[in-house]
């Protein structure tokens, strides 16, 4: 890997991102599924940082490498909806009493 730590803090978007990790992505999966990647993405960065934070540049940025990884895959075998990294996921709507709530007794 031939980028910095400098480098990396200058991405902005997500093909910035495969392009600089030179990792392999569909486009069009990129552009459909833009949000959830980076947010996992960003979530998986929080973590490395936080457990590891005396790591070489190098070595963070091979652990950024793979976290990038790890959260395209994650949509590729998930949906957004079973991951729910928004709040809108999240968030039970007022005075709506869900099918899953109803039992049968």
């Amino acid at each position: 890997m031939s980028g910095t730590l400098a480098e990396f803090n200058q991405l902005v978007n997500a093909e910035e991102y495969f392009e600089f990790f030179k990792l392999p992505y569909d486009p069009q999966f990129v552009n459909v599924n833009r949000l959830h990647i980076l947010q996992k993405f960003s979530s998986f960065i929080k973590t490395i940082d936080l457990d590891a934070p005396d790591l070489s540049e190098p070595e963070k940025l091979e652990r950024y490498k793979t976290a990038l990884q790890q959260a395209y895959d994650t949509f590729t075998t998930s949906s957004p909806l079973n991951e729910k990294l928004f709040k809108v996921f999240n968030d039970k709507p007022k005075g709506v009493v869900m099918l899953s709530e109803i039992g049968s007794d």
